[in-house]
């Protein structure tokens, strides 16, 4: 029986480093996509980018942050389920930028404002989060299942 539990405690040891490892490779990925779109933002235009390019490629990182956002926070759940959660979210915050409230739309006119929030409700940009989510959704399943780091 000892040994049985000791095999049952080695198990779950293993289990908890997997997913702490798969955690901390989210988190990485969340900050990295944030880095990107930072630097899309305020580089992107005088690198020679067209405003399409800047402004929906913000969009898409965006999205893209949200999924490894919530997947940080919940390793152990599937990547649709993570994937859906993140574009009603995504989805519910373009729809928070039809609510107009003075002290709201100054926060929105400010640079944290604009890049937490935005400024004016778009489709595209709801198109544009719905593509960034379903690319980090699929390259962490692709990851996932290469690495065989645990869901």
């Amino acid at each position: 029986m000892l040994v049985a539990d000791a095999m049952a405690g080695c198990d779950e040891l293993e289990s908890l480093k997997r997913h702490a490892t798969r955690r901390f490779l989210l988190f990485s990925a969340f900050l990295l996509t944030i880095a990107c779109g930072l630097a899309l933002r305020r580089f992107g235009f005088t690198a020679g980018l067209s405003f399409g390019i800047v402004k929906y490629g913000g969009s898409i990182l965006w999205g893209a942050m949200v999924y490894w956002l919530f997947a940080t926070a919940s390793v152990n759940v599937k990547g649709q389920r993570v994937a859906f959660v993140a574009l009603i979210t995504a989805i519910a915050v373009e729809l928070f930028r039809l609510w107009h409230a003075p002290a709201l739309d100054a926060f929105r006119l400010t640079t944290t404002g604009a890049l937490l929030l935005g400024r004016v409700f778009s489709l595209w940009n709801i198109l544009a989060y719905a593509a960034g989510i379903v690319a980090a959704s699929a390259l962490d399943c692709g990851l996932s299942k290469r690495k065989g780091v645990l869901r």
